[in-house]
């Protein structure tokens, strides 16, 4: 390539990545908390921050949430403590996270004078990775634990000395535990192992050059006391967590021991099918090197070791029904890692920038055209917009709020936990009797479950695709 096209190309990743980085961060401000993941976790956040409850985890006051370890809720409640409660400050630590991926991943190689800017533009125009830049989830954090301890272990087999990159290797590990629990080990090790085997590293080389008996003690003081702590204060967590999270999930097909949801039945072998969705184009582009390359694969160290990492997640999930397409977020750093490996040798570097542009061109225009659309609140999977009309948290704020039978984590978010309840009609009978003015709001999928007498005595104020907000006085 002549320094004229390196200058250009150059130029254009500099432009893409400050691009996508700015329309990410207006998204993060700009729509609502959705329904039921990012809610959900942000409101358990905010309990969190206005509780100073940090070590059991709530769903609501007083009822613990044992799914998930604690690190992306802390993330989020002290950012709540710091900038005060809203969508950006609940995203932030996700969006902050993910640009600190890339920068690590993208200083920690050195190849050529546009390898920052390469990596980061393939990972910003990774679907799934962009739509995890700064969503209120546990995966981001995940993914960073994966991203550190990968590398980590890398470095430190590469390098004589012993140096940051070694111990760095066991504060991955012990933050994993506090960002999704064991399945940390579960989706660094095995990838590990299998190349330590096949490019059949001594033991002895390993043993040496990791320093174990502290970085084992590094991992038991970052991650052991809050696991004590939360079963002390919340008997049964550890059962939970562990079995059930861990294995029941994975290995029981609509598993119905979630007490927070429902499992996620797909077919199984889906994950290929999200793998191949949410990583275009650049796993095709990579797969399709590979390929021609097949033969020298196990021959290079670091390609083995990039392909043992981004193989192993989708064949451990292959037989799981209970998945999401989050769970491929770790395969997309190894994947940007073996296209910058390659990039030298793409001729049609021009197309393959373009094809990556895909999907964020498209993003930003379906943003413009969606902000321009006078319904857009209508189709928002969020709360947030029946409540904000009804000033329910300024003029209107000691009106109570009540869902029918079931209330939307968007709802308590935004109602800063007010909402509450009612099972039956008698129950709603009993609060409309209790209360001069009520707020009611219940989901059109169980208005049939409302005797139209009862709804007869409510004026309805306004309504979404899902939801329909009442008020009685």
């Amino acid at each position: 390539m002549s320094s004229k096209n390196i200058k250009n190309t150059r130029l254009y990743l500099i432009i893409s990545v400050i691009t996508i980085i700015v329309f990410k961060f207006i998204l993060t401000a700009a729509i609502p908390l959705l329904d039921k993941t990012e809610s959900r976790y942000a409101e358990i956040a905010r309990i969190m921050a206005e509780t100073k409850e940090w070590v059991v985890l709530q769903i609501d006051y007083g009822v613990p949430f044992w799914a998930k370890p604690p690190l992306s809720t802390w993330l989020s409640a002290i950012s709540f403590d710091i900038f005060g409660v809203n969508e950006l400050t609940a995203r932030l630590p996700s969006f902050l996270i993910s640009l600190l991926i890339i920068y690590i991943v993208g200083k920690s190689i050195k190849k050529t004078n546009i390898t920052f800017y390469l990596i980061a533009f393939i990972l910003l125009t990774m679907p799934e990775f962009l739509i995890h830049t700064g969503v209120v989830s546990t995966d981001t954090a995940l993914n960073f634990c994966v991203v550190i301890i990968m590398l980590s272990f890398w470095k430190s087999m590469e390098n004589e000395n012993k140096f940051f990159w070694n111990y760095l290797f066991f504060i991955g590990i012990g933050l994993g535990f506090l960002a999704k629990g064991p399945l940390i080990l579960v989706l660094t090790g095995p990838p590990i192992l299998a190349w330590i085997l096949v490019q059949k590293i001594k033991l002895k080389t390993v043993f040496t050059k990791l320093p174990w008996v502290l970085g084992i003690l590094l991992v038991l003081v970052i991650a052991v006391p809050w696991y004590i702590l939360t079963e002390e204060r919340s008997p049964g967590f550890l059962d939970y967590f562990i079995v059930g999270e861990h294995f029941k999930r994975f290995l029981v097909p609509g598993w119905k021991g979630d007490l927070y949801g429902s499992g996620h039945s797909q077919p199984k072998g889906m994950i290929w099918v999200f793998l191949f969705i949410f990583t275009f184009p650049w796993l095709q582009i990579v797969l399709i090197k590979l390929w021609k390359n097949r033969k020298s694969i196990l021959k290079s160290k670091w390609v083995s070791y990039l392909v043992f990492w981004l193989a192993w997640t989708p064949l451990f999930f292959t037989m799981s029904t209970n998945i999401l397409h989050t769970y491929i977020l770790p395969v997309t750093v190894p994947i940007a890692l073996l296209t910058v490996y390659y990039w030298d040798n793409y001729t049609n570097k021009k197309v393959i920038l373009g094809l990556g542009s895909i999907f964020p061109i498209l993003a930003i225009i379906a943003f413009i055209g969606i902000s321009f659309t006078s319904k857009t609140e209508n189709y928002m999977n969020s709360d947030k917009y029946l409540l904000q009309h009804q000033f329910v948290n300024s003029t209107n704020k000691s009106i109570p709020i009540f869902y029918w039978k079931q209330k939307s984590y968007s709802g308590q978010f935004y109602s800063k936990g007010k909402a509450k309840v009612v099972k039956n009609e008698k129950e709603l009978d009993s609060v409309v009797n209790t209360y001069p003015k009520v707020y009611f709001l219940v989901t059109n999928k169980l208005k049939k479950d409302i005797s139209k007498e009862t709804l007869s005595k409510m004026t309805l104020l306004e309504s979404n695709y899902k939801t329909s907000i009442y008020k009685t006085e």
